[in-house]
């Protein structure tokens, strides 16, 4: 496994007190690797304490780390890229065995599914929070991962090659489950241990806040990559509204041959004529996304499958 490239990438945001012990055990789990941290504006010395820890270090101006991960994807060269943290919540001895399962069975992504044993280290709204999305994920395609919002993962190079990376936030780790599960790619997992934050350290992750933008995401992903379900939904949403209200009308017509309540019939009619609109905008968009479903498969398959090992 030492001959192919390895590269562990930290995107940071004033993690100063864990940075400096997060790339130190990284090498140490992973000697053969190269680190870099890319500093997202911090405030601190997140850069420094990089630097004098051994990591090669870069500098992202756009805030968030959606934006990290995307120069990060585009700018560096490997095999396989380990993902982690530098909060030092993560299982950095984890490392090589999440890589050596992406290079026996020719992964395209690996999870570290979180374990914790300490309350204080994943708090329950977040626990809730990813059970709810991670089930949502699962419902509306097919299938998922147990721990969509893990932060802690490995890719093979056609993965990153192929992210497209559009978020700007942490919405981006639900981009990575959506796109592996879009291109139907070979998934592995790998339970890792899950720490508190040390003392000195707080989480930019705000409950509500992002757990809203990633619900967003996952709506907006529907809407493009499985549009007859989503317009298809609408519709037949508006379909039953409109039936309800037009009920009155219709059973008074055919007892009296007239239509006494002509708003309720005009907002029924309407209703219906929207159902109908939301229905073939579903099956028009849905031809455009198997379009563009295709030319994304076509694309991954035109990049380098991840080595592995032949048994």
């Amino acid at each position: 496994m030492a001959a192919h490239r390895v590269a562990v990438l930290i995107p940071c945001y004033n993690e100063e007190v864990t940075i400096g012990s997060v790339v130190r055990e990284m090498r140490a789990a992973l000697p053969e690797a190269a680190i870099y941290v890319y500093d997202n504006n911090s405030s601190d010395q997140t850069i420094t304490c990089a630097r004098a820890a051994g990591a090669i270090t870069r500098r992202e101006k756009l805030q968030g780390k959606g934006h990290v991960i995307r120069r990060m994807f585009a700018d560096i060269e490997a095999d396989f890229y380990v993902l982690i943290d530098g909060d030092g919540t993560y299982e950095a001895a984890a490392a090589p065995a999440m890589v050596r399962l992406a290079y026996e069975n020719a992964h395209d992504t690996v999870m570290g599914v979180r374990v914790h044993e300490q309350a204080a280290a994943y708090r329950a709204g977040h626990v809730l929070g990813n059970k709810v999305l991670t089930g949502l994920v699962v419902s509306l395609f097919g299938r998922g991962q147990s721990d969509m919002l893990s932060g802690y993962r490995v890719f093979s190079r056609r993965f990153v090659k192929s992210f497209p990376a559009l978020s700007s936030g942490f919405e981006t780790e639900t981009e990575f489950t959506v796109h592996a599960l879009q291109l139907n790619m070979s998934m592995g997992e790998v339970s890792t241990r899950y720490v508190e934050r040390p003392e000195g350290s707080f989480s930019k992750l705000n409950t509500y806040r992002d757990g809203f933008k990633i619900l967003g995401t996952i709506i907006n992903l529907l809407k493009q990559e499985r549009p007859f379900l989503f317009f298809g939904f609408i519709g037949g949403c508006l379909a039953v509204l409109g039936g309800l209200i037009g009920l009155r009308s219709i059973l008074d017509f055919i007892e009296t041959h007239t239509v006494p309540h002509l708003p309720s019939a005009v907002l029924a009619t309407g209703l219906e004529i929207l159902a109908a609109l939301s229905l073939v905008c579903g099956v028009i968009l849905n031809s455009v996304a198997l379009g563009r479903q295709e030319i994304k498969r076509l694309a991954y398959l035109g990049l380098q499958a991840p080595p592995r090992i032949d048994v």
